[in-house]
């Protein structure tokens, strides 16, 4: 199974988009599955808030757990994780038009109002899937591209 099947899946059992993507490389970067999904638990809708789509922050977290400073004084692995963070960021902006989920569903999920607008246009199972294919997708490259 790809790691963009993997995300698809996981989405499709309902779990947030952020566990769904961070799930889908959480083995090959030492986590389990069951630990992925708790993790990525609280950032899915932008934090439940539409900020940074959580798709985003599953993908950002599997690419700080494959290249994220965890060492006193490692600034060439802090810059590298910051320059990663920033072309992530970029290319998904790129790709989709926006990396805030409140731009991106056009809504805010903050609201009563913003979740019951993409309840209505099934923005969560026809437009969210493409979002965490993308940041799948390019979390993918990044972390093949910078091995």
């Amino acid at each position: 199974m790809t790691h963009i099947e993997k995300s698809q899946e996981l989405f499709g059992q309902k779990f947030h988009c952020s566990q769904a993507v961070l799930a889908a490389f959480a083995e090959e970067l030492g986590l389990t599955e069951k630990q992925a999904l708790k993790l990525g638990a609280c950032f899915g809708g932008g934090m439940c808030k539409g900020e940074v789509c959580g798709a985003c922050t599953g993908a950002l977290m599997a690419l700080g757990l494959k290249f994220g400073q965890c060492e006193v004084g490692d600034v060439d692995r802090k810059s590298k994780t910051n320059d990663i963070t920033v072309k992530f960021l970029e290319a998904f902006k790129n790709k989709n038009g926006s990396y805030l989920c409140r731009e991106l569903l056009g809504c805010d999920l903050a609201t009563n109002d913003g979740k019951m607008y993409a309840k209505e246009h099934h923005l969560f199972t026809e437009f969210c899937p493409k979002m965490v294919a993308s940041a799948t997708e390019i979390a993918e490259k990044l972390l093949n591209e910078y091995e």
